[in-house]
């Protein structure tokens, strides 16, 4: 995605190798985290009293939020691993719109949505060690999807940022235990 308003990059050295890496961040469950469910939690929690409480609730029958509800758009061998999303993040139920694989993906450009790309990937370090690092990139598709997720995007960002921390912290960890 070489066009986008927002971005977001972290880092991690670690002792794992590449492969490890990037096996690991495809692993069931390796994104699980207790810190993680609780915001997302606290970000559901308005929608499902709505929910509980007899009113109109979009996120009533569906599962919280994680990473099982992005699309894998790529692997690049040992290097790089793309997830994608898009919707209508600010939404109380995300807005999610469902795209078929990278394709889908790319031709996305539905008025008043956005489309979110997570990256993972791996650098050797001078040191011996390996850098993992991600980027998450959103385009928003027209104006008015840039004036509604600007705010958004504000309030989640240092949220997103420990999200992320922890979810190279839990990588690596993966990563190490299986090699």
């Amino acid at each position: 995605m070489p066009h986008y308003q927002f971005s977001e990059k972290h880092r991690l050295l670690t002792q794992a190798s590449p492969a490890a890496l990037m096996d690991a961040v495809l692993q069931p469950g390796v994104s699980e985290d207790p810190w993680a469910r609780r915001f997302i939690q606290l970000r559901e929690l308005p929608d499902r009293l709505r929910g509980a409480l007899g009113g109109s609730s979009r996120l009533k029958d569906q599962p919280p939020f994680g990473i099982d509800n992005f699309t894998l758009l790529g692997r690049d061998g040992d290097t790089e691993v793309a997830l994608g999303l898009t919707g209508r993040f600010w939404q109380a139920d995300y807005g999610q719109l469902p795209v078929a694989g990278a394709d889908g993906f790319a031709a996305f450009a539905k008025p008043g949505c956005a489309k979110l790309l997570l990256n993972f990937s791996t650098q050797p370090d001078a040191g011996g060690g390996t850098w993992l690092l991600t980027e998450t990139r959103v385009w928003c598709t027209d104006r008015a999807a840039l004036l509604r997720f600007t705010p958004y995007w504000y309030v989640i960002r240092p949220v997103s940022g420990l999200i992320r921390h922890r979810l190279l912290a839990r990588v690596r960890d993966a990563a190490l235990a299986a090699g």
